[in-house]
Parts: structure tokens; sequence; C-alpha cells
């Protein structure tokens, strides 16, 4: 799930760590076209996962197996994005709503979905993907999978990232392009995986090795943690003072890890292993504590792309030095119902308008993917329920289609005739 953690200005990071529940699979038809230090440990609980609801989930394909003519174009959908645009997709809350559902509210299916899955994988993960899978395939969605190491880096062995180049190959002959993004935020010191560059850099490396050499419809996607408030002091799983991966994390040379220091640089991987570089640029609010509704700046998000110095712009060092397409992977903005100050619509409406506008593409042009965060969730860092959506509310959804221009479009990914036929 995710955490706010302060005292980021202006907006904050979302985290998960949830197994998501089974989906069904849905036929879908037409198309559209100043940082400081920060708490120890992230506040709040993933919601418990939901009952399997599916009546139909695909089985992993032979990558032989079926319309090997379509594999270049998925390819290459796969590790550039479109060409002419910004694909616009949700994470959404799987135990309570599919992408049929959002379909029917919105018109058009998200052309992205996210799901997220322990790594290794656990025995109600692989159903769960697989179903996960199958409702991209029907939808013409790209389908963002997110591996969350939670035993440790250590358990990503060579034959647990084989196995995995296989099964992302069958469901590229079987139409579903895969982005993967692995052990994301690792440069905070919440999860297993964080702030053990050198660990982190060398299992990155074997996992896109795996997937380019096994899986060629499958792309690999870095995403660190938006670098504001860096080095999240205080974190579980934070670097050891004196230990090797502090050393490794002080890029400034001074013995000792601070906000100075690069919060990208030592978790890179380099070049040829990364298809796609992504953040993931929630608004949260103006000042810690979180909780208060407020109406995002103008700027706001550019701001949070580019980072408040001494954070490099990530957009410019990674993206544009390397000509990589750009990932928004999760965003969304603060509404808790209830809470007082402005209305829901006055707030996503301002965010909306900064994240979908021909600024944000004019500023960011490697831009390729917006995935909008569509839970409603208690948030226990602020102790209440906080309502992210923007499809539920009627006129929050004429205001997100009537965004969807200058290239920012919903679904299908998989234009008609590239994807292969229904299983």
């Amino acid at each position: 799930m995710h955490w706010a953690r302060q005292p980021v200005p202006a907006g904050v990071s979302h985290f998960r760590r949830a197994a998501w529940s089974l989906v069904l699979a849905v036929i879908v038809a037409g198309c559209a076209a100043s940082p400081s230090p920060l708490p120890s440990d992230p506040t709040s609980s993933p919601p418990g996962p939901a009952s399997p609801t599916a009546t139909a989930a695909s089985s992993v394909a032979p990558a032989t197996s079926a319309c090997p003519a379509t594999q270049a174009a998925l390819a290459t959908l796969a590790r550039t994005g479109p060409t002419d645009g910004v694909w616009v997709g949700m994470n959404l809350d799987w135990g309570s709503e599919l992408v049929s559902d959002v379909t029917g509210q919105l018109g058009s299916a998200p052309a992205t979905v996210v799901t997220f899955t322990s790594f290794p994988f656990t025995a109600d993960d692989m159903p769960n993907l697989d179903a996960a899978e199958a409702q991209a395939h029907a939808a013409g969605s790209v389908l963002v999978l997110t591996l969350q190491p939670w035993s440790g880096l250590a358990a990503v062995t060579d034959q647990v990232v084989q196995s995995l180049a296989v099964r992302l190959a069958g469901y590229g002959a079987q139409g579903v392009p895969v982005i993967v993004r692995f052990a994301h935020e690792m440069n905070g010191g919440w999860y297993p995986w964080g702030q053990d560059p050198a660990t982190y850099v060398a299992t990155f490396r074997r996992v896109a090795e795996a997937i380019h050499a096994g899986a060629p419809t499958a792309a690999m996607l870095w995403a660190p943690n938006q670098g504001d408030g860096y080095p999240y002091t205080g974190g579980k799983y934070a670097a050891k003072p004196g230990s090797a991966a502090a050393k490794a994390l002080d890029t400034n040379g001074d013995g000792r890890l601070s906000s100075a220091d690069d919060p990208y640089s030592p978790y890179w991987p380099g070049a040829a292993y990364v298809d796609w570089v992504g953040l993931s640029l929630y608004y949260w609010g103006v000042t810690y504590p979180w909780g208060a509704n407020t109406v995002p700046a103008a700027g706001t998000f550019g701001r949070l792309v580019v980072g408040t110095p001494p954070t490099p712009d990530f957009y410019a060092a990674y993206a544009g030095r390397y000509d990589k397409p750009f990932a928004i992977v999760e965003t969304a903005a603060f509404y808790r119902p209830g809470g007082g100050g402005p209305a829901e619509v006055a707030i996503k409406d301002a965010w909306l308008s900064q994240v979908f506008s021909p600024a944000t593409r004019a500023r960011f042009p490697l831009l390729r993917i917006v995935n909008w965060f569509e839970w409603r969730k208690l948030e226990s860092e602020v102790k209440a329920t906080v309502d992210w959506r923007i499809s539920a509310n009627p006129a929050l959804r004429r205001t997100f289609l009537a965004a969807m221009t200058d290239g920012f479009r919903l679904g299908p990914a998989i234009a008609p005739g590239t994807a292969c036929p229904s299983r």
C-alpha cells in the first residue's frame, strides 16, 4: 500500500505491499483513442487481501504458441511505450473494482493496469497474476507488474529469475506486454530491499538480463522514490552508519549520509539494463502533518518531478540523459471526506490540470505513462479514510475525460489487430 512520510514539501510518494486478489477476466470492446529528516517507519498498514472472485484466469502458454508475428510490435510497445502520446492507466483496488467497472464509468479501458506481487511468487501470487494478465488481455492494456522481494534480495535467485522470464514470455505469446517495476523505492529504508545499493544493482541487472534474453515482450522499469526528504532517516532497513552500504551512499564524501547526497545515482543499474525510468508523485497537501484538504498550488506537479534542491532533477538525469521513456507510475490528489476545506472537485481538478496539461507534455517530452491511484482507503498516517479516486464522482469523471487531450489517452494501448485473439 502507500505511506506518506514527512516533511516532503507539497507532495509525497505512495508505497505498496499488498498481494492483489484474483480478478475477473472481462471482454472489453471499443477503444478511445527544504528537505528534512523523516520519521522511522511507514505508519500505515495495507488492507487485508480480498477474496478471490475470478471465474476465469489465464494459464501461461509457451512463448511460441500464439501469434508469433505480433511479438516484435508487442516488444516495441513494452520497451518504448506509445510513439505519439501518453498512456493513461489505473492502479485499481482489485478487491472491489475491476477493469470492466472503470471502463464502464469512463467509457474506455485504461491503457495500463498496475498489479503487485511478492517475489519470489507465493502460491497465491501466481493465479492472481494470471488473472490480472487475463483482464489486461481482454482490455487491450499493458500490464505493469511491481515485484516486491519481501524476503530480501538474496531470495531472488537465478532459478526464480529464469522462471519469471518464462512466465512473462508466455504472457507475451498470449498478447500481453509487461513492464516490470522491480523492487521499487529502493532508495528508502522502509522495504527489505532498501538502501543496499550494491546488492540492489547486481540483482536488478540479473533480472534485466533474464527478461531481455528470455521475455522479449517485457521491459524493465527503474523507479526510486522521489528524492525530496532523502535519506528518510530511521527506517527499519536504513543503511547502518559505518556499513559498506552507508559508505556507498555518501556520494559527496563528507563521511555521513544526508540530504546533500544523491538519492538516485548509487542505485542506478546502468542504461543497458533499464528500459523505463519512473516515479510515484502524490499531492498530500501543503504542510506536515498531512490531513488538511488543500488545493495544489500552481506548478506543484512539475516541482516534484524535478525535485527541490539539493535533490537532483530526476527527469533530466535519467529520462533526458539516457533517452528513456518516463512513467508517473502512481499519482492522485489527497481528499479526506468530511475533512472540511475545499471541495473534492476543486482539489482534484487542480491536480488534473497540472498532470494532464500541454505544459507537462512540453516540459517532459519523454513522458509516456501516467497511472491514477484509484483507491478509497484508510490512511493511518492521517487516521482517516482518503478518497484518491477519479472515476466515482461524475463531475470528476467529466474533468478527467476532458483532460484526455494533447496526446494523453486511455486505452486500449494494444490496437485491434496487434493483440492475439481472445483465448
